[in-house]
């Protein structure tokens, strides 16, 4: 049995499916955390949160990785840690560092640090010449402007050190530019009170299909699981509507984009690691997006159990624990699945969510998951202001997302606005 220091989680679906792949692994973990009321908040009433779990449930300011650095060498004194472990972003670059200090398995930790840094990974993958887009990196306003002029309109700009397509917008011209800088500078502070870096990413707009290349590296080499693919819609931002696993590529763009994602990989030397790296496949070939050294979010993971039999969660336990991850796919009489997600358009308070009756128990169902009436609604901005999703299978053929498409469609959520 294998005893896991955890740092911190998402709470979304990982801070579920993660503590459930170390249990079922026959390992045991402690949780430190800096705000457990921060995951007791996301549990539904009444329900203990898989977090309480742990063998141990410790809090520190896990935001001052200096200062948790002996702390954790104390606990590890204690208790005797086999790894360290997160499914947050904002605490990746600290695990690896106590990995690192502890003596345990883990990704360097300079790798790691510009993995989770989007300016530092477009500067390692250029000079590795791995493909992607033009771009500056701004730390002013006048900076930001005479790049955009540079680089050209359309272009993207995206803060280097937020997730889940927060602040990321599409902008056509100066006006746009100047109103998505402005918010961007309004908020520097995530949401795990950690203070933001001021530099801005300006990139060349990408134009094509984007696919994730989901990954297990360990000994030196990095292993390809399968390739997904993502459905964009909110423009002007990148909200993530939904995946399909594996995607519906020929044999020539799969290769392709996965070879791209290896060769990112081994360029920012991430080893002993999950990862999730975005790909657009351009009329000029694959281009990376960003590299995510962790497993992927949106339920990704579940449609690749479904498909596949892999347990990416699983793997993420086993690399993280420094034992050799089971990656043996095997015939679970799917062929695909997808998820779809339900993008509320307008904010104030759902009253009901119209066509849900019997959805969970419609054919080829294998998710669906609602908000509850009463439930406070934000118009979408980014991939955190979903109002539940739907996910399916096709057991034949690449169907899965059209079906999902088809429930999806037949959902109408009433909002009363404030």
């Amino acid at each position: 049995m294998g005893h896991l220091l955890m740092i911190e989680s998402w709470v979304g679906s990982m801070s579920r499916l993660l503590p459930r792949a170390v249990r079922e692994s026959g390992h045991e973990f402690t949780f430190l955390t800096r705000d457990l009321h921060h995951y007791l908040r996301s549990a539904p009433e009444g329900v203990s949160h898989p977090l309480l779990g742990a063998r141990n449930v410790l809090t520190w300011d896990t935001n001052d990785t200096q200062a948790l650095l002996p702390q954790v060498e104390r606990l590890h004194a204690a208790l005797g840690f086999d790894g360290v472990i997160t499914s947050c972003d904002y605490y990746l670059p600290a695990v690896a560092e106590v990995a690192a200090r502890l003596g345990l398995p883990g990704a360097p930790p300079g790798a790691v640090a510009d993995a989770c840094r989007k300016d530092a990974t477009r500067r390692v993958l250029h000079a590795a010449g791995v493909p992607g887009p033009r771009f500056a990196v701004c730390t002013d306003w006048a900076q930001a402007a005479e790049a955009a002029r540079e680089i050209g309109y359309p272009l993207v700009i995206k803060p280097v050190d937020l997730c889940a397509g927060m602040f990321v917008r599409r902008v056509d011209d100066e006006g746009d530019l100047s109103r998505a800088y402005r918010a961007l500078a309004d908020f520097p502070v995530n949401a795990r009170g950690q203070r933001r870096a001021p530099q801005v990413l300006l990139e060349e707009l990408l134009e094509g299909p984007e696919v994730s290349v989901e990954t297990v590296s360990f000994d030196g080499k990095s292993h390809v699981v399968g390739v997904t693919d993502k459905s964009v819609g909110g423009a002007p931002a990148f909200i993530e509507t939904g995946h399909m696993f594996p995607a519906a590529l020929d044999a020539e763009a799969t290769t392709a984009a996965a070879s791209t994602a290896q060769d990112a990989l081994a360029a920012l030397g991430l080893d002993h690691v999950v990862a999730h790296t975005e790909i657009k496949l351009t009329a000029h070939g694959p281009r990376v997006v960003e590299v995510n050294p962790r497993p992927a979010g949106n339920r990704i993971t579940e449609l690749v159990r479904h498909v596949t039999g892999i347990d990416l969660a699983a793997a993420f336990v086993d690399v993280a624990l420094g034992n050799t991850p089971d990656l043996a796919a095997r015939d679970t009489g799917l062929e695909s699945a997808a998820i779809g997600f339900l993008v509320p358009e307008t904010a104030g308070v759902l009253e009901a969510i119209e066509g849900a009756d019997g959805l969970a128990e419609c054919p080829g169902v294998l998710e669906a998951q609602l908000a509850e009436p009463g439930a406070t609604v934000k118009a979408a901005g980014s991939n955190n202001e979903y109002l539940g999703h739907v996910m399916a299978a096709d057991p034949t053929g690449s169907g899965a997302r059209v079906r999902v498409e088809e429930l999806l469609g037949a959902l109408r959520p009433r909002v009363a606005t404030r």
